[in-house]
């Protein structure tokens, strides 16, 4: 560290500083919606239950509908029932409990056993068990009933409830595309810039960056898992929201897609990987291998578009299969070990984004087996 320049280091953690400014903007743009959404229905809550109905002092109102529509994204849509209910439960328990027992150590102890019992006993999950706790302490601590049961603060936990998934559904439903979106692309920009850097590595014959394509490969599952709960977050999203049912069908491809996209980049490893070891034991670079690989990256960018615009991926599924086709040339042209390796990943990887193109998988087969020609490897795809 010392024989680093200060200069540098005060202009490498500018960088750095800005990249995280820069990806903390990012979330907050990609979250603005949610935000709008809890402020909302938070808000809306609070004024049916206070101002029309009369409660005091209905924090519990709010509470629910902040719950019910901070755990919809990236979540099941029962996990969001399952607090509702988690809430009233605790709610009910907790009351019901203090006023017949009183305050203190144990009597709290006990609200809040109770309460998850009941949620156990009900068939709730960790979120309703969660939830009855926390609210049943709730109860019991800040406002403990003393003039009998009150049902103000159980309905107050169903109204928030109600009014949160009312304001995801109705008033200001998220464009689950523009999540998907969001989510997806960076997933799909790092594998398909990953094989394009791959190739660059190959017709430079630069290991190094072949190793430093392949650690930013390794570290994309996070970016898959993102997209994965985005797609199925969307599609709930589509589901309920009347006015976003037309995205239904673009989300369908997504989600058909997700799946091979996370093969294709598992695969492209294990290609990357194979690259680094050609070049290092110096084995003879067809031309035509480089344009394989890079055929893949610009299959991998043409299904990012093509999957965003909503449309049949066509283009990416023709590059998938001209990215075999030159592999089978390679192949032909003469391959060391390593690189026959990667001749039969580009296979395995063109095999994924053909079927990430919605192509069953005999079609997809049988379509890659006939691009790659005659000259095909021992291992299959």
């Amino acid at each position: 560290m010392g024989s680093v320049p200060f200069g540098e280091r005060v202009a490498d953690l500018g960088r750095r500083s800005g990249g995280t400014f820069r990806e903390r903007l990012t979330r907050v743009r990609g979250n603005s919606g949610l935000a709008l959404q809890t402020g909302v229905a938070a808000g809306i809550a609070w004024l049916i239950a206070n101002d029309l109905l009369s409660h005091e002092t209905p924090f519990f109102a709010p509470i629910a509908a902040v719950i019910t529509l901070a755990v919809s994204v990236g979540q099941r849509l029962r996990r969001a029932f399952e607090l509702v209910i988690g809430v009233a439960l605790g709610i009910a328990v907790g009351d019901l409990l203090i006023l017949l027992i009183g305050t203190g150590p144990w009597q709290i102890g006990l609200s809040v056993g109770l309460a998850v019992v009941s949620a156990i006993f009900l068939g709730g999950g960790s979120s309703l068990v969660v939830q009855a706790s926390s609210s049943a302490v709730l109860v019991a601590t800040l406002t403990p009933p003393t003039d009998g049961i009150y049902l103000g603060r159980f309905w107050d936990a169903l109204i928030g409830g109600a009014v949160g998934l009312t304001v995801m559904a109705l008033l200001l439903p998220i464009n689950p595309l523009t999540v998907v979106t969001r989510a997806a692309n960076p997933a799909l920009d790092l594998l398909a810039y990953g094989l394009r850097d791959a190739s660059a590595a190959l017709r430079e014959g630069e290991a190094s960056r072949a190793v430093e394509v392949l650690d930013r490969l390794r570290a994309a599952e996070a970016d898959l898992t993102t997209m994965d709960e985005a797609i199925k977050a969307g599609r709930e999203n589509a589901t309920l929201a009347p006015v976003r049912w037309r995205a239904r069908a673009p989300l369908a491809q997504y989600l058909d897609s997700a799946q091979y996209v996370a093969h294709a980049l598992r695969n492209s490893r294990v290609l990357v990987r194979r690259v680094i070891t050609m070049l290092n034991d110096g084995e003879p670079v067809p031309p035509t291998l480089v344009d394989a690989v890079g055929a893949l990256g610009e299959s991998v960018e043409l299904l990012r578009t093509e999957l965003e615009l909503g449309v049949e991926p066509e283009a990416a599924r023709g590059r998938a299969l001209s990215a075999a086709s030159q592999a089978g040339r390679a192949y032909a042209d003469g391959v060391g070990f390593s690189g026959s390796v990667v001749v039969a990943q580009v296979r395995s990887t063109a095999t994924d984004l053909v079927r990430a193109s919605g192509v069953a998988h005999e079609e997809a087969i049988r379509q890659v087996r006939r691009a790659f020609g005659r000259h095909a490897p021992s291992i299959e795809p």
